[in-house]
């Protein structure tokens, strides 16, 4: 038995086909199945049947496949302790980020990060949170930044930052002439809000104590952009609320219609998350040393009251 069989293993599970597992695996299918046959053949059992399409895992398949992850993953570590007993900082290294973080957050990191360890190969991927976190645990994701808590028991959460909620509301709205706002004065009926799947969405909701399959009266919107949801705002169609960071980029014009809360001001808490095995843990410290450094600096909101993307 050897640990590339049981990375063969783990790839025919993933894809439940032999071609695409070899290709993913950059080997020949073939060797692929030559190697998969050889570990059933000196295990004497079955951990696929092949006579079903897809391929399907048996019974004890899906006990060996479970084990498999264990045993690639400490196998990897053994890779991470040499490469921090050498304080060694690069490699390959997969981070997805949420899209209502990706625009804004991105830029503000990634020349500084690069630049301070060129080492590191960052390949960045926008996914949903339940893709995150399902790549997490798959093990196609070393990282990931995401609106949390998610109280997810595999994944560890690291807060980087806490993001408050800003209103954007046109002069002719009932909120127009406020100076400031209070959740207490949200009506979810006249919140412009992104679609549904997305964790601001949902974190908007709760702030507004509205149930969780809200939909508009008048229309339905199926957008994931706050800059769409600003321009049917200003078509008096609404309100909406804004992540902090989303703010610093409006012109003038629109900068005059922020409202911002009342402390303690309603905001998201934004954290870097990864598997608790914390495989290639020293590139995950540096992430977060590097975003919080720069972060710090354009949110100097202290008082806010975090609101959890969970339906509590």
């Amino acid at each position: 038995m050897t640990i590339t069989q049981l990375q063969y293993v783990l790839a025919v599970a993933e894809y439940q086909n032999f071609t695409l597992a070899a290709q993913k695996s950059f080997v020949t299918q073939p060797t692929l199945s030559m190697q998969v046959q050889k570990l059933e053949d000196e295990l004497d059992i079955l951990i696929f049947d092949r006579s079903k399409k897809p391929i399907s895992v048996t019974e004890v398949g899906k006990k060996i496949v479970a084990q498999a992850k264990n045993i690639v993953n400490e196998a990897n570590r053994i890779q991470d302790i040499v490469d921090q007993e050498k304080g060694f900082i690069g490699g390959d290294f997969i981070l997805g980020i949420i899209p209502t973080i990706m625009p804004t957050l991105l830029p503000m990191f990634l020349k500084a990060f690069i630049k301070k360890y060129p080492k590191v190969n960052l390949i960045i991927k926008e996914q949903s949170t339940e893709n995150l976190i399902r790549n997490i645990q798959d093990g196609h994701l070393d990282a990931a930044i995401a609106a949390t808590p998610l109280e997810i028991e595999f994944i560890k959460e690291r807060p980087l930052y806490y993001e408050p909620f800003v209103g954007y509301v046109p002069k002719n709205h009932r909120l127009g002439k406020a100076e400031k706002i209070k959740p207490e004065d949200l009506d979810i009926s006249d919140v412009l809000l992104l679609q549904d799947g997305h964790c601001f969405r949902d974190g908007v909701i709760n702030l507004c104590k509205a149930p969780r399959n809200f939909e508009g009266e008048h229309f339905r919107l199926q957008s994931g952009s706050f800059e769409t949801l600003v321009n049917l705002a200003d078509e008096d169609l609404g309100m909406t609320l804004l992540p902090f960071l989303n703010t610093l980029e409006l012109d003038e014009k629109k900068s005059s219609n922020l409202k911002y809360f009342e402390n303690p001001s309603p905001a998201r808490e934004v954290s870097l998350i990864y598997h608790k095995s914390e495989l290639k843990i020293q590139i995950t410290e540096a992430l977060r040393d590097v975003i919080s450094g720069v972060v710090r600096g354009a949110i100097a909101f202290q008082d806010v009251k975090i609101i959890s993307p969970l339906n509590k």
